[in-house]
């Protein structure tokens, strides 16, 4: 916590300079609105650790623009909450700068973490990892694959991604959900 705003720290180094105070520079962003700011640090500077809660939700789907989740129901959670403007069935809509970048990732039903600072929603956390069926894929040419050839495939949920030439419409890949690139194929299609 800085000036009443949570930072994740991207990057750190400790610096000491003859006769002088060592000091820490730090490279951190604002988690609220991503700013990224560079500061110096002495020994003695204190901070107190952000209180951001993560909870499980549910996608449910996506309509004009509007992300709707639900609360994940799990034996091992208890009740997600979330927005304040929920419907009475435990519906509510995330804004769509929270779930931008991962969207087109996020199957229906699939459970993500909202991450929760001062009971406003700031964020949402991906698995590292989903697996996805592509569901259009050109057909593979043979040719100059020493480098290893790639061509673009669709996906079940709508994004595009670069994939080996041997993924075939029907299988189902592994993507980085931070990169947006291919991992690896989870299974192959029949």
């Amino acid at each position: 916590m800085m000036d009443g705003q949570p930072y994740v720290v991207m990057d750190y180094s400790f610096v000491k300079m003859q006769m002088r105070k060592p000091v820490a520079q730090v490279k951190m962003r604002n988690v609220i609105s991503g700013k990224v700011v560079e500061k110096n640090f002495q020994q003695t500077d204190k901070f107190e650790e952000a209180e951001i809660e993560a909870k499980p939700v549910k996608f449910l789907y996506a309509n004009k623009g509007e992300f709707w989740f639900c609360p994940a129901r799990n034996a091992s959670h208890s009740d997600a909450g979330g927005d304040p403007k929920k419907t009475g069935d435990g519906r509510f809509k995330l804004d769509a700068k929270l779930v931008k970048d991962y969207i087109n990732l996020i199957k229906p039903n699939s459970i993500i973490e909202v991450m929760v600072f001062n009971e406003q929603n700031i964020g949402v956390k991906m698995p590292v990892k989903v697996e996805l069926k592509v569901t259009e894929a050109p057909p593979s040419t043979k040719g100059n694959t020493a480098q290893g050839g790639t061509k673009q495939v669709k996906l079940e949920t709508g994004a595009t991604i670069n994939v080996p030439l041997f993924i075939n419409e029907g299988d189902v890949v592994r993507v980085n959900t931070d990169t947006h690139e291919y991992v690896e194929r989870a299974e192959k299609g029949a």
